[in-house]
């Protein structure tokens, strides 16, 4: 089974940063403009074809309420893609501080909509991952057994605050919470691959997902802990619409890794990982 685990379907209504900035120079912009009706919202069927088409099994679509940074994707734009292909699409919850308030009470909110996992977007939204605004989510997502992704690294979206993507300070919610699940978006994308894997391999309960970076740099990102040691906690995601799946597939594929770890990698440990996969 293929999961795609960061997939970002928006609403281009409400989108904040332009088609151009959205996509990325490595996104395919003519197959994902015609996913979309004339009022710029995505069309569940034309959706749900172009990642069968794609190879992908499982889906992760990430809601995202960052008004400073990207704008606002509700979970609720989500809901008729999973309505439509309900075995294909799974929903990743978001909550900011800035804009929820109880912040469990909207997580459970979410969660009760269908989301399999909170996605924390601190250079979007502009707060700590440690901040303690958060820990009523982390211990709401203990309490409901769901894991939660944290963006590493920085963001050029205008707006972001970068000095929050750094995964050291994760180490805080890992001390606070040790029955909590993470997955660190991105692995440390960019200035902290270093500091993104040694969390991932020292912990259990950290896992590292591969959106955005592409699978032929792996060995490089990650020279100082090996290719094979990062694929046994990594998560294949593509940061959709910014790379084709089917493309980063074939090339996590081509990185020549022992067929157990590649299935891991592009489905297995996702399985693992997200219990209501």
């Amino acid at each position: 089974m293929i999961v795609d685990a960061h997939v970002h379907v928006a609403h281009l209504a409400r989108l904040k940063v332009s088609w151009d900035q959205w996509m990325g120079a490595a996104g395919d912009a003519e197959a994902w403009a015609s996913l979309y009706d004339e009022d710029g919202a995505p069309v569940p069927e034309r959706v749900s074809r172009y990642f069968a088409g794609e190879g992908v099994d499982r889906v992760l679509m990430f809601c995202e309420y960052s008004p400073k940074a990207t704008g606002w994707q509700t979970v609720e734009d989500l809901l008729p893609i999973v309505e439509h292909d309900p075995q294909r699409f799974r929903i990743v919850a978001n909550v900011n501080p800035h804009v929820h308030h109880p912040v469990a009470k909207e997580l459970d909110r979410q969660l009760d909509h269908g989301a399999v996992a909170l996605k924390i977007h601190p250079v979007h939204a502009g707060i700590a991952p440690n901040d303690r605004e958060l820990y009523p989510a982390y211990a709401r997502c203990v309490e409901r057994g769901v894991p939660v992704i944290v963006h590493t690294g920085p963001s050029f979206f205008p707006g972001a605050t970068s000095k929050h993507g750094d995964p050291v300070l994760i180490d805080d919610v890992l001390r606070d919470f040790p029955d909590l699940t993470v997955v660190l978006a991105h692995g440390g994308r960019g200035w902290s691959y270093d500091a993104a894997a040694s969390l991932a391999l020292t912990r259990e309960n950290v896992w590292l997902d591969l959106a955005g970076l592409p699978p032929k740099r792996l060995p490089t990102y990650y020279a100082s802990f090996g290719v094979e040691r990062i694929a046994a906690k990594a998560i294949f995601g593509t940061d959709s619409p910014a790379a084709s799946p089917s493309r980063n597939v074939a090339a996590v594929r081509d990185l020549g890794l022992p067929g157990h770890l590649t299935d891991a990698v592009l489905g297995g440990n996702a399985v693992k990982v997200f219990p209501r996969l």
